[in-house]
């Protein structure tokens, strides 16, 4: 996608040096970081200088290809699972690229794995780009149906989180649609969750729409449900960090009101879902998925800005900042969802529509 008129993706290696966006100094600055050890792609995925579920993924591949070069002994390899699947729970796409990663390698020499696992981790960024790529060409044929309703009048498509392009390679998964739309010239405007309490929406999709030159706005986490009762909301696109093999969905806390809102004013909401993020071992997503809950303190008692002086701050509106609870995602039911948009087309959020789409799973 475009940063300041180039070109650009969240995570890449030149010649074995891999670099990732920090996404913690976004927008206020773009701030590139190696990822030059096991620790380093830990410590980028649990202090989220990488999130989102593909990205995470990505990052957890490139993580393992750095331990075999710098150990490539059995043990080394175990650890580095070990310590990767450990930096955060809920994202499925992490324990799946450290799972892919050893059984690529587990018997074959030592010498040869960490060229196999680099190999590996660019070919999963080109995959994941093209995965995107085609969520976003099946999105857009909903998008194409309202443009035929509306008349060439404005689509206004609400999102939660950030499930754009800094959350996977490229392109991204929920904003993947309204890019591929936009690029062909459509009226689209997207409302943009602020999404508290780290602000994903407000501080990610919104830098990644201006810098492409999306019509925006940003809203409160608690608006949505008002601007659908009064008939502006056309459509809803979401991401998910881990959706189970029957349907229901795991994506950043809020998505489950937003659902509840869409479901009671009739209005379409899609969950935007590569196949990597589906779990097929789950079955029922309130019981099986893990929720991260984070630090209270740190994330939801203080806030961090740039005042008028344009000096990053930070600061609490609180009178005790420790008073706090912090769960990171919740489960939106399969009944809530109007379909699922993967690469290979939009199903339903059920076992049956996911097995249209991928019958090899049955």
């Amino acid at each position: 996608m475009r940063v300041n008129g180039h070109g650009m993706r969240t995570i890449w290696d030149t010649d074995g040096v891999v670099e990732i966006i920090d996404q913690r100094f976004l927008p206020h600055e773009l701030k590139i970081i190696p990822l030059e050890t096991l620790e380093d792609a830990r410590a980028a995925i649990a202090d989220m200088k990488v999130r989102g579920a593909p990205c995470i993924g990505a990052t957890a591949m490139y993580g393992m290809a750095v331990a075999m070069r710098n150990d490539p002994s059995d043990a080394s390899l175990a650890q580095a699972q070990e310590t990767l699947n450990g930096s955060r729970p809920t994202a499925v796409n992490l324990e799946w690229a450290t799972r892919e990663c050893v059984e690529a390698v587990s018997d074959i020499s030592a010498s040869k794995r960490a060229d196999i696992l680099f190999k590996m981790a660019r070919k999963n960024c080109d995959d994941d780009a093209d995965m995107c790529s085609n969520i976003g060409d099946y999105g857009k044929t909903l998008l194409d149906e309202i443009a035929k309703y509306k008349g060439g009048d404005v689509i206004n498509i609400l999102t939660h989180c950030n499930a754009g392009w800094v959350a996977t390679v490229d392109w991204g998964t929920a904003i993947s649609p309204i890019y591929k739309a936009f690029n062909a010239g459509m009226n689209v405007h997207v409302w943009v969750d602020e999404t508290r309490p780290r602000s994903q929406g407000a501080r990610l999709t919104a830098w990644e729409l201006e810098q492409h030159g999306v019509p925006y706005t940003v809203i409160t986490d608690n608006s949505g449900g008002h601007l659908m009762q009064h008939g502006l909301v056309d459509i809803c696109f979401v991401g998910t960090d881990r959706t189970t093999a029957t349907g229901d969905v795991c994506n950043k806390i809020g998505t489950y009101l937003k659902a509840l809102a869409a479901f009671d004013n009739d209005v379409p909401f899609y969950v935007c879902a590569p196949s990597n993020s589906i779990d097929w071992d789950m079955q029922d997503g309130l019981k099986e998925i893990p929720i991260e809950v984070r630090s209270g303190e740190q994330e939801v008692g203080w806030i961090t800005g740039r005042d008028e002086d344009g000096i990053i701050r930070r600061v609490t509106t609180m009178p005790d900042p420790k008073k706090t609870r912090n769960d990171a995602f919740d489960v939106t039911p399969r009944k809530y969802i109007t379909g699922l948009i993967t690469e290979r087309g939009i199903a339903n959020a059920s076992r049956a529509g996911l097995l249209q789409l991928f019958p090899e799973k049955a």
